[in-house]
C-alpha cells in the first residue's frame, strides 16, 4: 500500500470511530475532519445536549493526540488559559508555568460563557501558534487544534465572540437534532462517555501532519481560484452583505476545499469543493447589511450560488 493509499486509509478509520459515537451526523463528522486537515479550528454552535462535546471528545479519541479540556464560566482569567510568571525563590527569577492552552488539541467548552477579556487570550495562538506572556514567546506543539462548543446566544449569561475571534475559525457548524431513527438508536444505546473511552485512536501525530501536508498540495487551477475570486468580490459589491469576506476568509475557503478534495481521494479541487463548504466556512463571516432583514447566512449563501457563474 503506498503513503497516499495508507493515509487515506487511516483518514477513513478515523471517520468511522467518530460517526459510530455521535449517530446520524455524518456530514458534521466529515466537515470536523475537513477542518482538521485543513489546519483550521472549528467552531461548533447549537443548543446544549446536542452532542458537540460528544464530538468533540470523539475527535480527541480518534487522533490520539496530547489534549486538553477547558469549561469556560464568567469568573476565568486569561492567565488560567495560557499560563501565569510565578517568582522562583530558588532562582530568583521568574518561571513560567504553561496554562492547558499548551496541548495538541484543546477543547474549549461553551466558549462564549467567559467575558470577552478571557476570550480574547485565545487571539495570538489560534493564529501565529504561540503565547506572549512578560515580553517572551512561548511555542505550542504542531498541530495545534482547537475545538470550540458555544451555546446560542440568546441563552442567558452568554457573551458574543467578536468578529475577530470568529475569524479564527475555519468553520462553524451546527448539529441539529436527530432524525427520529437516531433518535431511536441513541435512546437504546444510552450514554456515549463509555464507548469514547473505548475507542482506540486511528490516527497520530505524524500520520496527522503528513494529511496536512498533503491537503496543502492539493491543485487548484487558475480557473478555479477565477471562480473564487468572483464569489469573495460579489460580497463585497452586492448590498445584500453588510462587509464583504476578507482575503483570510478566502484562504479559509480555498484551504477547505483542498481538505475536501482530498478526503474525496482527488488531486486537484472542482468547484463542488467550495459550493459545499460555503456555508460553514463563511455563515460566521457574513451578514446581511440590513439588520432588520430576514436574510440569514443560509440565504446569502443561496444568493451567492445563484448569482456567481461557475464559468464566466
Amino acid at each position: 500500500m503506498s503513503v497516499t493509499a495508507s493515509l487515506h486509509q487511516a483518514a477513513e478509520d478515523t471517520f468511522n470511530a467518530i460517526e459510530s459515537l455521535l449517530l446520524g451526523k455524518h456530514e458534521q463528522v466529515e466537515l470536523a475532519l475537513v477542518t482538521l486537515f485543513a489546519s483550521g479550528h472549528l467552531l461548533l454552535e447549537d443548543l446544549p445536549g446536542m452532542g458537540k462535546t460528544t464530538l468533540a471528545q470523539s475527535l480527541s479519541a480518534a487522533l490520539g493526540l496530547e489534549h486538553q479540556r477547558i469549561q469556560f464560566t464568567s469568573d476565568m482569567l486569561p492567565a488560567d488559559i495560557l499560563g501565569v510568571s510565578i517568582f522562583d525563590q530558588q532562582s530568583s527569577d521568574f518561571r513560567f508555568h504553561p496554562g492547558p492552552v499548551f496541548t495538541q488539541l484543546l477543547l474549549a467548552d461553551e466558549i462564549n460563557r467567559t467575558t470577552p477579556k478571557t476570550q480574547s487570550a485565545l487571539l495570538e495562538v489560534m493564529e501565529e501558534q504561540q503565547v506572549s506572556i512578560d515580553g517572551e514567546v512561548h511555542r505550542v506543539d504542531h498541530p495545534f487544534f482547537v475545538i470550540a462548543t458555544q451555546n446560542p446566544q440568546t441563552q442567558f449569561g452568554t457573551f458574543p465572540l467578536p468578529e475577530s475571534q470568529l475569524d479564527r475559525f475555519l468553520m462553524r457548524i451546527s448539529l441539529g437534532y436527530p432524525s427520529a431513527e437516531t433518535e431511536r438508536d441513541i435512546l437504546t444505546q444510552g450514554d456515549s462517555r463509555g464507548r469514547i473511552a473505548a475507542v482506540r485512536p486511528t490516527l497520530d501525530r505524524s500520520r496527522l501532519l503528513a494529511i496536512q501536508a498533503e491537503c496543502a498540495k492539493v491543485h487548484a487551477a487558475p480557473d478555479l481560484i477565477d471562480y473564487l475570486q468572483r464569489l469573495l468580490q460579489f460580497t463585497r459589491d452586492s448590498e445584500a452583505f453588510h462587509t464583504g469576506v476578507s482575503p483570510r476568509g478566502g484562504l479559509a475557503l480555498l484551504r477547505a476545499a483542498r481538505a475536501r478534495a482530498w478526503l474525496k481521494q482527488r488531486r486537484y479541487v472542482v468547484p463542488e469543493d467550495i459550493q459545499e463548504l460555503l456555508l460553514p466556512v463563511l455563515s460566521h463571516r457574513i451578514r446581511s447589511a440590513d439588520e432588520r432583514s430576514d436574510l440569514s447566512a443560509q440565504r446569502l449563501v443561496s444568493l451567492l450560488l445563484d448569482e456567481v457563474d461557475v464559468i464566466r
